[in-house]
Parts: C-alpha cells; sequence; structure tokens
C-alpha cells in the first residue's frame, strides 16, 4: 500500500494541536459520564451483594449466574436498541431517557421480593447500563474537539471503574456498620442518586454538532460548536463534517449496508475490539472477586475489604491510561494491554494451580494474596491500557451517520460475551477449578493477541472525518477508486 504523509493545517483545536479544551464541553463530558459511574457502580455492587442476597432470595450456583449475567443479558439489548435510536432520536435525548431506566432498575432490584423479580429489574437495570455503553462513548466522542478526543472519551472509563470503586467501598462500609443480611438492599438502592443527578444534568445540555448536522440543523451544530470551540475553529470543522456527510448516502442508516464490503470489514473489526475486551475475563474478576478470594481461603470481611483493592488499582491506571493516550498511540495500547492480560491469566492460573490449598489444615494465606496480586497485576494491564482504549476505538472508527447503530452492534457483541462469560463462570469454577478457568482464558487471550497483531487500526492525530476517510481507503484495497483529495494512511502507523 503506497503511503503519503498527512499534513494538517494548524488550528486550535486541530487534530495535533496542544490547545486547552473549552470548559463548556468539560461540563458536557463530566454531566455525560455518570452514565459510567452508573455502569460501573450496578456492575461492581453485585459482587458484594451476592454474599449476603443468598440467603433471602435462596440463591443456587445457577440463579447466582443469572442473577449476575441477567444485566449483562439486558446490555446487549439496550446497547443494540439505543445504538438505533440514538441515529433517530439523537445522543442526548437517549441519555435522558437511560436516566430513568437507570433509578427505575436500582429500585426495582433494592425491593424485590424473590429471585424472578431480581432477574427482572436486573434485566432493566442491564438495559440503562448497555444503553450508556453504546452511547455516551459517541457522545463524548462527537462533541469533543479532535485533539482531546482520546482523554474526554476515556473519562467513560475513568467513571466506569470508579462506579466499581464506589460499589465496593459501599458493600464493605453497609457490612461493616449493619451487617450484610439486608443491607444488601441499600447497596442496591443507592444508585439512584447519580441517575436522577445524570437526568437533571443531560435536560440542560445540547446533542453533538454531528447528529444536528446529519438531520440538515446546521445552525444548531453551528451554536454547539461556538460553545464547545475557540472561535477560529467553527468554520473550517462545520464545512470538514458538512463535506463528509455530502459524501454519504442520504438514506436512513442501517445495518443492511453491510453489504459494501469495507463497511463489513469495519464493523467487524468493532465487533473484534470489543469483544476481546471482556474474553480477558475481566468481568469474573470484578463481579465474582469476593467469591474467587473466598474459594482460596479468605473470610467473608477479608474478601470484601481486599476487593477494594481491585477497585482502587483500576481507577488509579485508568489515570495512567488516560496519560498513555495523550503519549503513545491506539494500536501500541491494545498491545500493551492485550499482551499484559494474557500473561496474567496464566500466572493467575498457575499460582491457583500449583500452591498447596491448606497447610496443616488451614487455608494457605500466601496463596490467596498471591492469587488477590495477580488481580491486581492484571487490573493494570486491562484498565491502564485495553479497556480505556477500547472505548475509544469503538467511538472513532465508525461513520458518523453510521456510527450509533454500527457501535450499538459491537457493544450488543461486547455485552452477549460479558453475559455468557459471567453465566458461566460459577459452573466453570465449581467443574475446572479457579486455575482451570484462568488458563482457559490465558488460550482465548493468546487468539485476541492474534487479532491485535492483524487488525487494530491507528487512529490518533485524526479528526473523525479523516479517521473515515482513511480507513475507507484502506479497507476498500481499490487503488482506482480512491479520490485524489484523500491521502492513503497506514493504519498501523498513522503515517
Amino acid at each position: 500500500m503506497a503511503k503519503e504523509e498527512y499534513i494538517t493545517v494548524s488550528r486550535a483545536s486541530g487534530p495535533n494541536s496542544a490547545a486547552r479544551t473549552e470548559p463548556m464541553v468539560k461540563v458536557i463530558a463530566v454531566i455525560a459520564t455518570l452514565g459510567g459511574l452508573l455502569f460501573g457502580y450496578d456492575t461492581g455492587v453485585i459482587s458484594g451483594a451476592l454474599l449476603f442476597m443468598g440467603t433471602e432470595l435462596h440463591l443456587t450456583p445457577f440463579t447466582t449466574g443469572l442473577v449476575t449475567s441477567s444485566l449483562l443479558f439486558g446490555a446487549a439489548f439496550g446497547a443494540l436498541l439505543s445504538g438505533h435510536f440514538a441515529a433517530a432520536a439523537g445522543r442526548r435525548k437517549i441519555i435522558v431517557i437511560l436516566a430513568v431506566i437507570f433509578a427505575a432498575g436500582a429500585l426495582g432490584t433494592a425491593l424485590a421480593p424473590n429471585v424472578e423479580w431480581m432477574i427482572f429489574f436486573r434485566l432493566v437495570l442491564g438495559v440503562a447500563v448497555g444503553g450508556a455503553s453504546a452511547t455516551v462513548p459517541v457522545y463524548i466522542a462527537e462533541i469533543a474537539p479532535a485533539n482531546k478526543r482520546g482523554q474526554l472519551v476515556t473519562l467513560q472509563e475513568l467513571m466506569i471503574v470508579s462506579g466499581q470503586l464506589l460499589a465496593y467501598i459501599s458493600n464493605a462500609g453497609f457490612n461493616a456498620a449493619w451487617g450484610g443480611d439486608t443491607t444488601w438492599r441499600w447497596m442496591l438502592a443507592v444508585a439512584t442518586i447519580p441517575a436522577v443527578l445524570l437526568w437533571v444534568g443531560m435536560l440542560f445540555m445540547p446533542d453533538t454538532p454531528r447528529w444536528y448536522a446529519m438531520k440538515g440543523r446546521l445552525a444548531e451544530a453551528r451554536r454547539v460548536l461556538e460553545r464547545t470551540r475557540a472561535k477560529e475553529d467553527v468554520e473550517w470543522e462545520l464545512t470538514e463534517i458538512e463535506e463528509t456527510l455530502a459524501e454519504d448516502e442520504k438514506s436512513k442508516p442501517r445495518l443492511r449496508e453491510l453489504k459494501k464490503p469495507w463497511l463489513l470489514k469495519l464493523f467487524m473489526i468493532g465487533i473484534g475490539i470489543a469483544v476481546i475486551q471482556q474474553l480477558t475475563g475481566v468481568n469474573t474478576i470484578m463481579y465474582y472477586a469476593p467469591t474467587m478470594l473466598k474459594a482460596v481461603g479468605m473470610s467473608d470481611n477479608a474478601a470484601l475489604i481486599a476487593t477494594i483493592a481491585n477497585g482502587v488499582i483500576s481507577v488509579l491506571m485508568t489515570f495512567v491510561g488516560i496519560w498513555l493516550l495523550g503519549k503513545i498511540g491506539r494500536r501500541t495500547m491494545v498491545k500493551i494491554g492485550q499482551f499484559g492480560c494474557t500473561c496474567c491469566l496464566f500466572i493467575i492460573g498457575a499460582i491457583s494451580y500449583f500452591m498447596p490449598e491448606t497447610i496443616n489444615g488451614q487455608p494457605d494465606v500466601l496463596r490467596s494474596y498471591l492469587v488477590l496480586g495477580g488481580m491486581l497485576l492484571f487490573l493494570s494491564f486491562q484498565q491502564g491500557a485495553l479497556s480505556p482504549v477500547t472505548w475509544l476505538l469503538l467511538s472513532e472508527i465508525f461513520p458518523t451517520r453510521l456510527r450509533g447503530i454500527f457501535m450499538g452492534g459491537a457493544v450488543f457483541a461486547m455485552w452477549i460475551a460479558n453475559f455468557l462469560i459471567s453465566l458461566s463462570f460459577p459452573m466453570l469454577l465449581a467443574s475446572v477449578g479457579l486455575s482451570g478457568a484462568f488458563f482457559i482464558f490465558g488460550l482465548i487471550g493468546i487468539a485476541g493477541a492474534i487479532f491485535v497483531m492483524k487488525c487494530i487500526p491507528e487512529t490518533r492525530n485524526r479528526s473523525l472525518e479523516q479517521i473515515e476517510h482513511y480507513l475507507h481507503d484502506w479497507l476498500s484495497n481499490d487503488e482506482e477508486t480512491r479520490p485524489l483529495r484523500r491521502p492513503v494512511i497506514s493504519p498501523k502507523t498513522g503515517s
């Protein structure tokens, strides 16, 4: 493939600029990512609540898996539906609706009288979680200036892991203060507070300039750009958005456009990016850490407190990930995360397999803390590299007109993978043990590493419109039909 250097004119918020971000953009990002905080809290809180709801709800290993994974099943369809409706109704309006569903689901799980109602309301809550995971990154990516897009979209991942940390602290705090037998209901109910804040905040936020332009509402697109860009940037960015949309078909975006080979390839790459993040088994650690730590000899209280360390490392390493995204490329970040996570999976498996379970009839304390250390090292790679760049790439690689629906489809696949892994993990743990489970994830991780090497593009230092152009050129493989005004850029090197 021929290569040319892509020359970008220096602009205040252009792809290679070091200019500051307008205050309005920061306000929008913080409010929108309350959806990520809810995502993290609602997925993390179940890890502690499971230790105490079992007696009252008469949970078995199968229904334990159902209670945990029902949220994930709902999330898959929430992502798919929100991706479809976000293109029609707008990104902002979908987030407002999701906030209401978050509140209803949190209250429903907190008041559930039996396991059937718990599973139902976890499904409802999952619709909101999946919808937020598909819509919030797109909303921020489309409203952020190109030079700050990486850091602002990654704020979503920071809020997710902060929500999980908040859930772990809440679980341990309620247990320490009142005991866990009934307070698991309060653990679940706390999530209504950020849901209300998200709903109120989003009522005052604008939609994205790209969505307004896609709907032909150029005056509103200009007004949003005027509030979120330096004055000298408004005209050129609006022109770039208009030109790119003018090249696309005017018909309503639908999945049947996957008949175009380059769009099918791009969609499959998006699904691959989404799924490999889950196939590391990260959410078995986030959802079942107390259960696993109990299995290697820790008490209930020690397991809950130790799980807070998972949340702390996740938050700290996400800050590292945000910093790294300003220094190195997306492709490099994915490789670091995928290879590091895979190695850690084999380390945890080896510790569990080779170290004795008991010494002199007592659980081997060293073994349990080495397993915890392996989890923390794993989360350092997962949250410091792989997870942040996953959400960023998914928000960048799809064409503007199809971004909502394609993002929904890719995140649907992510949540289905998450659902299947989380549903099967308690039974996998019972059948092959902790070591066998992590060895299996490690082997899957090797396959994921091969995909990363072959298929992940580099999108750093490009506007969304530039990314759309060069991915089209790369995946079309048609030298004859490439427009001369679009230089060919290597998707792996960005040059």
